[in-house]
């Protein structure tokens, strides 16, 4: 589990059959799971300036080669003594967005970003959402976009300084939204677990 909050803007040295090799300040260890722009990967071998990790196809069909390029976002796995900030982030990228449209205001810079409609069901006005790993807050949704301000400091310290018109996103939606909405449209089927049988489980504890 992630939260969202970006520990170091990590550099790619390569992306080569499957594996994804990241220059870090960042100890890590063989095992460790750590989000790369919001990719939740496995450490495989560790370097003398970085780690090894490795993607498997499903991560592949789904985010572009572009999104390990260049700096990353990377974030190490909560651990149990961590203060929990930010939101629930799985690590598991849902679609990709598009930036639409940049719009500069007085104390913040407004992004449009645009996604397949048929996530919108899991992107709620001042909810979370999780951009290239960065837990943010949603102000407005629309019928196939949303739209994000980003304070100035969240503009200097992540690679959403370098957002374009054009530029593709990593998207994870809300956990819950995703949750409540899979119970819900499977409710009717014989073998889904309902309402009902949440409460029993929680009663038995």
């Amino acid at each position: 589990m992630f939260t969202g909050l970006i520990r170091e803007i990590a550099t790619v040295k390569s992306y080569k059959n499957n594996v994804l090799t990241i220059q870090s300040k960042h100890k890590a260890k063989v095992g460790d799971s750590i989000a790369v722009n919001g990719v939740c990967l496995t450490v495989i071998k560790v370097n003398s300036d970085g780690f090894d990790l490795e993607v498997a196809d499903e991560t592949r069909s789904i985010v572009p080669a572009e999104k390990f390029q260049g700096k990353v976002h990377i974030e190490p796995a909560m651990q149990m003594n961590d203060r929990f900030e930010g939101h629930i982030v799985q690590g598991h990228v849902d679609c990709i967005g598009e930036v639409t449209q940049i719009t500069k205001r007085e104390n913040g810079t407004d992004f449009i970003i645009k996604v397949d409609p048929k996530y919108i069901t899991y992107i709620i006005p001042k909810g979370s959402i999780t951009i290239d790993g960065i837990s943010l807050t949603v102000n407005d949704v629309y019928d196939d976009c949303f739209r994000i301000t980003i304070i100035p400091h969240t503009l200097e310290n992540t690679l959403i300084r370098n957002y374009k018109v054009g530029t593709k996103v990593n998207i994870e939606t809300d956990v819950f939204a995703r949750y409540i909405d899979h119970i819900l449209a499977h409710r009717s089927s014989k073998n889904s677990m309902g309402w009902d049988d949440i409460d029993k489980i929680q009663m038995s504890y």
